[in-house]
């Protein structure tokens, strides 16, 4: 065991050639509350069903280090616009289950302040837990339908969640005259892009590598129209 005691010495050094993998700069005490979030997700799966997954190493790779590669491009697009990485922005995770990725978007960038919303009360429950167990004051689990919120995001994410019509459809209201959508997605969902409804519009798409997982992987960033935002503005 480690000296935390929370998992062997191969799931630790697995977390942290990731981390290294992917570029990212975060910090020992970060990558401790990221073990400590999977030894939690192990611990309540056993009564809440959080994961069809198991095992500790399928846990890291498939859901902490997938999350983990959406930091980065996250990072980037609040550095262009706002010109700074660390400025902060108000994130809602769609469909967020266990957490995903907004717990670990959370624990990575602290000046981020993560809602995370699900229908099921149990995971929205799982997730208040952890942002008190790992004293996340960025971090809230909500529940609720998604089409019931309101409060203006600068970034909706999701992922894993739903078709791309229906995530921005149920979404809309929620999203800030200027904020975006970023959707994790497994192979670039063309048709799923082409059915999008007039009020959404593609600007980006980008390919994602995830250390030690050979899986098709990418991320599209969504717009409202500028017409549209200038509409919302000026009304």
């Amino acid at each position: 065991m480690t000296a935390d005691g929370l998992f062997e010495a191969g799931i630790v050094q697995g977390l942290s050639l990731g981390i290294e993998s992917l570029s990212l700069n975060v910090a020992e005490p970060q990558q401790r509350q990221l073990l400590s979030y999977m030894a939690l997700i192990q611990k309540w799966n056993k009564v809440y069903n959080l994961t069809a997954l198991r095992q500790a190493q399928e846990i890291l790779t498939h859901h902490l280090l997938d999350s983990l590669s959406a930091v980065s491009p996250l990072l980037g697009h609040i550095a262009k616009t706002k010109g700074d990485a660390n400025a902060g922005i108000e994130l809602l995770d769609v469909g967020s289950g266990g957490g995903l990725p907004g717990v670990v978007i959370a624990i990575c960038c602290p000046n981020i302040r993560v809602t995370c919303v699900d229908t099921v009360s149990k995971k929205a429950a799982f997730v208040q837990q952890v942002a008190a167990s790992l004293r996340l004051s960025n971090l809230r689990g909500v529940h609720a339908r998604v089409e019931s919120l309101t409060a203006p995001y600068d970034l909706i994410c999701s992922r894993a969640f739903a078709s791309l019509p229906d995530f921005v459809s149920w979404s809309a209201a929620a999203l800030s005259d200027g904020g975006v959508w970023m959707a994790m997605k497994g192979k670039l969902p063309e048709a799923e892009m082409a059915a999008l409804p007039s009020f959404a519009q593609v600007f980006h798409v980008e390919q994602l590598q995830v250390p030690g997982l050979e899986a098709d992987r990418c991320m599209v960033w969504m717009k409202k129209p500028t017409t549209l935002s200038t509409q919302a503005s000026s009304s």
